[in-house]
């Protein structure tokens, strides 16, 4: 191989390692509940689960935690407000890899039994 294919495939490998980590698809769910008393409840939540939360920002609407007893999971959360209504927003990795947006149903529902709000 010649000098110009090398350092064509060096700068590949380079540039491969600057890649960035796909966006999971978030899990959604509207509660019938003010948006400040979901994200308090969410991230209380995350705190019992064992989730060392990061981030949190009431007034975003935004907290990220990662989960002490087993590395490498990540969970972000997102409240919105829409009139008396709460949007909520879960993402979540492991590993640096997105899990199915359907792994997060029992956090939801756990938020949900939390909120004691029906189904």
């Amino acid at each position: 191989m010649s000098v110009i294919h090398w350092a064509a495939a060096g700068l590949l490998v380079m540039l491969s390692g600057c890649a960035t980590t796909a966006s999971p698809e978030p899990r959604e769910l509207v509660y019938q509940v003010p948006s400040e008393d979901t994200f308090r409840a969410a991230v209380s939540l995350m705190i019992e689960q064992g989730y060392v939360v990061r981030h949190a920002d009431l007034s975003l609407g935004r907290a990220e935690g990662v989960l002490a007893r087993w590395p490498g999971y990540r969970l972000v959360l997102e409240v919105n407000e829409v009139g008396r209504e709460s949007h909520v927003s879960v993402s979540a990795w492991r590993g640096g890899q997105p899990l199915p947006p359907d792994r997060l149903d029992p956090w939801l529902v756990a938020l949900q039994s939390r909120l004691e709000v029906a189904p």
